[in-house]
């Protein structure tokens, strides 16, 4: 799962939501290092991510992507999910998404210990609208070229928006299989 998938299943406080960005931003043992409310979003996001990559569905829809594509099919379907949240947010949370990310925005904006690489991120998260921007299949192209930058190996993303295209209705069909029960186990996981 992607920002905003990993947003909408934190938790609605203030510092579930920091912690559920955190989780990609903070590596190993916590231990204390952050406020126990934004520590138990970023296990909750540890404990998604490996829900996830061990989920049947995920496995399966990384599976559609031809074999010299796997190694990148995981990133490639973080962007998705996170498409298909944000092109059919009503379906999965009675607040607008507008008002959703406006939110998230204002969280980050406000917290002056944003750690590391988020630090950085998230004043451009916000004036360009990352989150909400996901609803248009379009931008996934500026993401994955943004992302290509980063990867010792870029070119293992190129030509991935055109199989993500071909691939839109069974990838579509496996979120909405997978998402409601990624939902459940947010929840139970919450506590």
């Amino acid at each position: 799962m992607n920002y905003l998938a990993h947003l909408h299943l934190g938790g609605a406080q203030p510092a579930e939501l920091l912690g559920s960005l955190y989780g990609d931003f903070v590596k190993g043992p916590l231990q204390g290092r952050w406020p126990a409310q934004i520590e138990a979003g970023i296990r909750l996001h540890r404990q998604i991510d490996a829900f996830t990559d061990s989920h049947p569905l995920v496995l399966q829809a990384k599976a559609r992507f031809p074999a010299a594509r796997r190694r990148y099919a995981g990133i490639l379907l973080d962007l998705f999910f996170d498409h298909c949240l944000a092109a059919n947010w009503p379906d999965y949370s009675s607040e607008p998404l507008e008002q959703f990310t406006l939110r998230v925005y204002r969280v980050l904006q406000n917290e002056p210990q944003l750690p590391g690489k988020l630090a950085l991120i998230a004043p451009r998260m916000a004036a360009q609208d990352w989150l909400g921007s996901y609803r248009e299949f379009a931008v996934l192209e500026q993401v994955l070229a943004g992302m290509s930058r980063r990867l010792s190996r870029p070119e293992g993303l190129a030509g991935g928006l055109e199989e993500l295209q071909q691939l839109y209705a069974p990838l579509q069909d496996d979120f909405r299989a997978f998402y409601p029960q990624l939902c459940a186990f947010a929840r139970r996981a919450a506590g």
